[in-house]
C-alpha cells in the first residue's frame, strides 16, 4: 500500500536547509519605477507602427467642409463604385477620427485599416466630420483623410457618405480582397 506520509516526509527532509526569503531582500519597484517601465514600453510601441505608417503630412490639399470626397482605381467596376456611393454595401466596421490629433489620427486610420484587411473586411465608414471650424483651416481632418487614402495599396475606392451614415462627416472606403479571401470564395465557387 501507498504512503503519503513517506512523500510528506521526503520532501521535508529535501527542503529542510531552503529558507524564506526575507521581506528586505525583496526587489522592489517604486511607483515612479513601474510607470517609467510602461512609458518606455509604450513609446517602443508607438515608434515601432509609427515607423510602419505610410501616411504622409506633407502636400495635403485642403478640402472645403461642404466639398464630397472621391477616388477609385482604375480598374474598379463602375457598378461596384455606384454602389459604394449609395451606401449599398454593409458598413462591416466604422472608425471615428474624431476628437483626435492629427497625427493620432494617422496612425489609428493606418492600424484599423490594415486590420480590417487582415480579417477580410471590404467595406469600412471612416468619421472624420465636417471640420468646418478646424484649424488652421476649415476641414483639417476631411483634407488629410482624403490625402492618405490613396496611399494605401490596398484602398481601391472612397467616397462621402450618404445623409443616414453622417454624409458629408463621413466616408465610405473600399478595401481590396485579402489573398486569403480570395482563396475561401474559390473554394466556395468549386462546390457549387
Amino acid at each position: 500500500m501507498y504512503d503519503h506520509n513517506d512523500d510528506f516526509q521526503d520532501f521535508l527532509q529535501e527542503m529542510g536547509d531552503v529558507k524564506p526569503i526575507k521581506p528586505d531582500d525583496r526587489v522592489r519597484l517604486d511607483n515612479t519605477q513601474q510607470t517609467l517601465a510602461k512609458q518606455l514600453r509604450r513609446e517602443a510601441i508607438a515608434a515601432n507602427q509609427q515607423r510602419l505608417n505610410p501616411f504622409t503630412m506633407e502636400g495635403v490639399k485642403p478640402v472645403d467642409p461642404l466639398d464630397y470626397l472621391e477616388y477609385k482605381k482604375p480598374g474598379i467596376q463602375d457598378g461596384v463604385y455606384k454602389n459604394l456611393r449609395l451606401g449599398k454595401y454593409d458598413i462591416e466596421q466604422k472608425v471615428s477620427l474624431n476628437g483626435l490629433s492629427l497625427k493620432d489620427a494617422s496612425q489609428l486610420l493606418y492600424t484599423k485599416l490594415e486590420a480590417a484587411h487582415q480579417r477580410g473586411v471590404r467595406t469600412l465608414l471612416i468619421q472624420h466630420g465636417k471640420g468646418e471650424q478646424s484649424k488652421p483651416f476649415p476641414a483639417l481632418k476631411k483634407s488629410y483623410v482624403k490625402h492618405w487614402l490613396p496611399q494605401l495599396d490596398i484602398v481601391i475606392a472612397f467616397h462621402t457618405a450618404q445623409p443616414q451614415h453622417g454624409g458629408l462627416g463621413a466616408t465610405y472606403v473600399l478595401l481590396k480582397k485579402h489573398p486569403n479571401q480570395k482563396m475561401i470564395n474559390r473554394e466556395k465557387q468549386a462546390k457549387r
